[in-house]
């Protein structure tokens, strides 16, 4: 059975820093197109930042570029998000997403079959 597990998510101050982890079960992360996505109170998931299969890709919503990186450690088996300059509107539930065999690197939530039950950020004084 597939399985995503996101770990990494923590109460932060804002301007600081977490990094995401996105681990798999039964499968290698690296044939697969990865997305992260988060969900505030309120509001839609939206994508975050994507990477395709293999990694050769990426691709960042235009509220993160340039805080956020996603990379892959396939020696771990793991996809990560590091975030910087953490900010308050940051303040989600992060989730990761995987597409099988897939070289896009799109973050329309449609595109992706596989999702961890997501790990909580909270950027806050």
């Amino acid at each position: 059975q597939l399985q995503l597990v996101e770990s990494g998510g923590d109460l932060v101050q804002p301007g600081g820093s977490l990094r995401l982890s996105c681990a798999a079960s039964g499968f290698t992360l690296d044939y697969y197109a990865i997305g992260w996505f988060r969900q505030a109170p309120g509001k839609e998931r939206e994508g975050v930042s994507c990477i395709s299969r293999g990694g050769g890709s990426t691709n960042y919503a235009d509220s993160v570029k340039g805080r956020f990186t996603i990379s892959r450690d396939n020696a771990k088996n793991t996809v990560s998000l590091q975030m910087n300059s953490l900010k308050p509107g940051d303040t989600a539930v992060y989730y990761c997403a995987a597409e099988p065999y897939a070289y896009y690197t799109s973050c329309r939530l449609y595109k992706y079959t596989y999702w961890g039950q997501g790990t909580q950020v909270t950027v806050s004084s």
